[in-house]
């Protein structure tokens, strides 16, 4: 394998390390290597601390060996003051002769110049290595950075025969159980790389959901809910402010801890006006879990950048028909006889 290959997948295993911690920043790893050795690695940990440049340098035992070293990171170092100083400028002030980039910085503070700090001072940059395995890691931040939105996920678990639940008309009705513990956890790890999870009226309503992450470590989504006639009770989960929270009503009420009401016109371009809603926010992901009425409107209006299908073997002949959506998987795992689908809407994302 090529040297610069492999050091960058270095760069990017590392970066994943930081998942569900970095939003709405993108997850960054770096290494640094004198004489075909790594002598320093690091990543972004949280929202907040310092990036993966100034932690794989501060991981160097010998500094003396960074005017000889090739810093490698998946991508562009910053050039701007935000939560922590440029590290642009660090690299040039370590004296480090060489640099190597998975992608360029979609962010308008950025693009393309923290290459230009880096080329300014005598710096030997190359830009592009894995650049779409590296754009891939971070296809949440580069849909919000070039797109100005959120990116948009789609999850439902069905049976063989397709249907998400039995037909229930309250919350004294239990909903069917379709995921086993393994796909269970799997959701679980989604809702804890996204930022926020929306659901609608009806699911919370029928479930009283948490949304919250349980069966996995990380930190727990901001919960979406669209309330047009504002039905959900006072004393529900989603409203008990332990996490925040954003409802989407047409009925104006006064926000409570942790809990924010959005009054917003419900026509044919609510979603749109909703997605808009949350990119300024500052959420870069949206996971759509339910119910099978809003995850259509979502598919109708063709507003997803990808869907996640679990399929058990299970038949249950009848109830609430699972959501239609004609796109080609583009891979299908199995864990314990149940399917798993990846799709991926080619029309709306750009990556």
């Amino acid at each position: 394998m090529d040297y610069e290959l492999k050091y960058m997948l270095r760069c990017l295993q590392l970066a994943e390390q930081g998942g569900g911690y970095t939003a709405p920043n993108p997850m960054v790893g770096a290494v640094l290597v004198c004489d075909d050795v790594i002598i320093g690695e690091g990543y972004h940990h949280r929202y907040g601390e310092p990036h993966a440049e100034p932690n794989a340098i501060n991981s160097v035992e010998d500094k003396d060996l960074l005017k000889l070293s090739t810093l490698y990171v998946s991508l562009e170092p910053c050039s701007h003051y935000g939560k922590t100083p440029p590290c642009a400028n660090l690299i040039v002030s370590s004296g480090i002769p060489r640099v190597v980039i998975g992608t360029l910085d979609p962010n308008p503070k950025v693009a393309g110049s923290g290459v230009e700090i880096l080329r300014n001072a005598g710096i030997e940059v190359t830009v592009g290595v894995l650049e779409n395995e590296c754009r891939e890691l971070n296809k949440r931040f580069f849909i919000f950075q070039e797109q100005k939105r959120p990116y948009v996920l789609l999850k439902w678990a069905q049976t063989r025969d397709g249907f998400i639940d039995r037909k229930r008309i309250d919350i004294s009705e239990v909903p069917l159980a379709i995921s086993n513990n393994i796909t269970r956890q799997l959701t679980h790890q989604m809702r804890s790389e996204n930022q926020s999870i929306l659901v609608g009226a009806n699911t919370v309503l029928l479930d009283n959901p948490s949304l919250s992450v349980r069966n996995w470590s990380g930190k727990s989504p901001i919960r979406i809910a669209i309330d047009r006639q504002g039905r959900i009770p006072e004393n529900y989960n989603i409203k008990d402010g332990s996490i925040p929270t954003l409802i989407f009503t047409e009925k104006p009420q006064p926000d409570r801890k942790n809990v924010e009401y959005i009054q917003i016109e419900f026509d044919a371009e609510n979603l749109k006006t909703i997605l808009q809603k949350i990119y300024e926010r500052n959420i870069h992901s949206v996971l759509v879990e339910g119910g099978a009425t809003i995850l259509n409107s979502f598919i109708d209006a063709g507003l997803w950048d990808e869907a996640n299908i679990e399929i058990s073997p299970v038949c249950i002949n009848d109830g609430v028909a699972a959501p239609k959506i004609m796109v080609q998987e583009i891979s299908c795992k199995i864990f314990e006889n149940h399917q798993w689908l990846f799709l991926r809407n080619n029309k709306y994302n750009s990556l």
